[in-house]
């Protein structure tokens, strides 16, 4: 491709929905969260400037958010109203229609991965909860122990949210986790 021609693949990628900090309020972590989102976009831009796939990419984006504390994603996941971190992530091949998807997971590093590896790899579309873990780890995924996706700030919001249980969450305090599209050179 030359300097002038226009790129037949793109990636959008965005680091989450809704806010994750009151408006108004400063948000200390800003530059470093645009940094590990810039990073991550060109990660996977470059799998899709090498000829390399839309899930490829994908999952090079999303796991260096799932790995960054700054993200509702992976490490720095919201807890459950347990009290623990579980985690979902969803794959879908739009030339295919293939999907693939865990939810509940607790010790998936990047979830993102153990959703290819279940489109690629297996007979579902979902697992979940423990038999989603038991089989990330039969695809040699990596793992991490709970503490790994833990993270003060997480763990301060939820704490605010259980002292308030007594009133309904407004919209505001509710937010999502990462995601990508990417249109890859086969189309």
């Amino acid at each position: 491709m030359s300097p002038t021609s226009p790129a037949n693949f793109t990636l959008l990628l965005h680091g989450g929905s809704g806010r994750l900090h009151p408006a108004g309020t400063p948000f200390p972590q800003e530059a470093a969260y645009e940094r590990t989102l810039a990073a991550a976009a060109q990660a996977g831009f470059a799998v899709l400037a090498g000829g390399g796939s839309s899930l490829a990419a994908v999952e090079t984006s999303l796991r260096l958010l799932e790995d960054s504390p700054l993200f509702n994603a992976g490490r720095g996941s919201v807890f459950s109203h347990a009290g623990v971190n579980e985690m979902d992530a969803a794959l879908m091949d739009g030339a295919t229609l293939r999907a693939g998807a865990v939810a509940g997971v607790r010790t998936v590093r990047n979830p993102i991965s153990a959703a290819l590896a279940v489109l690629e790899r297996s007979a579902h579309v979902l697992l979940t909860g423990a038999g989603a873990d038991q089989f990330a780890a039969e695809m040699s995924l990596e793992t991490a122990p709970p503490e790994w996706f833990r993270t003060e700030e997480r763990w301060q919001q939820f704490q605010a949210l259980h002292a308030a249980a007594a009133h309904p969450a407004a919209p505001t305090t509710k937010y999502g986790t990462v995601g990508a599209v990417a249109l890859d050179q086969a189309g």
